[in-house]
């Protein structure tokens, strides 16, 4: 498996390399003309755009998000913003709704949609957003989740590319974090997720034409999104789970790099514990019900059917998880209890660190905490692991669905010092068992090195298990209480 994960980082890299070295812009790619008014017809000739905004109880980013929407650069004739409200706080609903008024006042063509259930979560919002009236006259749709800040020329730099390339489906940007120096879990955080959109998505746009859709800051041709089905909440990544129907249909997909949209990271543990539950078993359980189809479809080339089912899937969502957690916290441990086992140089030290070198190029900024990555995420791997058994075997919280917690400018007045009492209650709520076992694990194993072993992996082992009591007694990113 490490050889594997290599030969697939190494694979991306050139990729990469290759679009760097030759100034393979999408611009060089695919046909692309700026929008500019006619002067006969006016704002005729721009396409009529939606605008959809999800939200749930998120009154601490709601106006910025709505704000930064309402200021897209965009004839106000041609360009409906939709508001999908599925709050159930009061106080979080009357502030959409008077947002929504507030820009409503000022000339902009601002919808606020609420429903009377929560069916479906994100994907059933979106769907029930699509039956409007309304929509029918809309060509294109760009959805922006609650914290996400697009620059007025969003639109401008998008829907060019789906006017003038038929066959294009999405075009995805990037996501730029305005917390990412709030501390050092959304530092590692922006370190895989920099590797994530410098590599990953550009390979698969440049090589296939085929990336997961991010669920936020693209924009869909509405023909596309039809023909595909929809938005369908069978697992809780609806925005994979379209991409890959619209690649079936025969649908093409681009990713501008430098197409950035502000947005936030997750700085509570407990928000990143369920967004990366979520991140983790949705794939899983995707690849379970949608190998068969990627396999059997007519529309796909083999070339495109092996990337999605090898590259994409098997690699990235399930041998990744798997190799970091068994091998690295479970296997390469367990040696120092058996002598006569050797684990060859290459497998336990060159090659992780060739792989983890690679992946820092995302965000070299932040190569000095190389360290600290590598040992909060094998720490955080054993969440995913036991995810992906969750998609996989779909079971347990397979269609769990929690809102990642945002705070927008609220941070500085939730960041607050809090009773011992109270103290004492989060202390309960935010050990975790599993974590700590692991932890007590790797520390017996460390300690049995130095005794009896061969003293070759002690130092790591007792990192790592460090790293794993951090993480299980919960002392690892900001606490943030809830809102009242």
């Amino acid at each position: 498996m490490s050889v594997m994960l290599f030969v697939e980082i190494m694979y991306m890299g050139l990729v990469v390399a290759y679009i760097k070295l030759f100034k393979r812009k999408p611009e060089k790619v695919y046909k692309w003309e700026a929008m500019e008014d006619d002067v006969e017809c006016g704002s005729a000739n721009f396409p009529m755009v939606l605008v959809q905004i999800p939200m749930y109880n998120e009154k601490e980013v709601c106006e910025q998000s709505i704000a930064a929407a309402c200021k897209i650069s965009w004839p106000s004739n041609r360009i409906i913003i939709q508001v999908l409200d599925d709050s159930t706080d009061p106080a979080s609903k009357e502030l959409v709704k008077k947002e929504c008024e507030r820009w409503s006042r000022e000339g902009v063509n601002v919808t606020f949609e609420i429903r009377d259930n929560r069916n479906g979560y994100k994907a059933g919002a979106l769907r029930e957003g699509m039956k409007h009236s309304y929509v029918k006259q809309c060509d294109y749709v760009a959805i922006f989740d609650a914290d996400f800040q697009p620059d007025p020329d969003f639109l401008h730099r998008t829907v060019p590319f789906l006017i003038h390339n038929p066959k294009l489906a999405l075009v995805q940007g990037r996501w730029e974090f305005v917390n990412a120096g709030q501390c050092m879990m959304t530092r590692l955080q922006e370190m895989s997720l920099s590797y994530h959109f410098t590599v990953e998505q550009q390979v698969g746009s440049s090589t296939f034409a085929f990336f997961g859709f991010n669920g936020t800051a693209g924009v869909w041709r509405i023909s596309a999104l039809n023909e595909s089905g929809g938005w369908n909440d069978q697992t809780t990544v609806e925005d994979m789970d379209l991409a890959v129907r619209a690649t079936l249909r025969g649908w093409k997909f681009l990713y501008i790099h430098d197409l950035m949209v502000k947005s936030e990271l997750p700085c509570s543990f407990n928000a990143l514990r369920s967004q990366q539950h979520r991140w983790t078993c949705g794939p899983a359980n995707l690849f379970r019900k949608m190998a068969g189809q990627i396999i059997r479809s007519e529309n796909v080339s083999f070339g495109k059917k092996l990337y999605m089912i090898y590259s994409f899937f098997f690699m990235r969502k399930l041998v990744a998880h798997i190799l970091t957690f068994c091998f690295y916290c479970v296997i390469l441990p367990a040696t120092v209890f058996f002598p006569e086992v050797t684990v060859p140089k290459w497998a336990a030290f060159y090659l992780p660190s060739l792989i983890t070198l690679f992946i820092a190029i995302g965000r070299l900024r932040s190569i000095h905490l190389l360290a600290f990555w590598v040992l909060f995420e094998n720490a955080m791997s054993l969440l995913r692991t036991k995810a992906l058994v969750m998609g996989l075997l779909e079971t347990g919280r397979v269609q769990e669905w929690v809102v990642t917690e945002k705070l927008g400018d609220g941070l500085k007045t939730k960041l607050i010092a809090q009773v011992p009492k109270e103290n004492h209650v989060r202390f309960r709520e935010r050990v975790h068992l599993l974590e700590l076992l692991v932890g007590v694990y790797l520390l017996f194993c460390g300690c049995y090195d130095i005794i009896y072993g061969k003293n070759t992996i002690f130092v790591y082992l007792l990192f790592q298990s460090i790293a794993f009591f951090v993480v299980g007694f919960g002392f690892v990113g900001k606490y943030v209480p809830a809102s009242s």
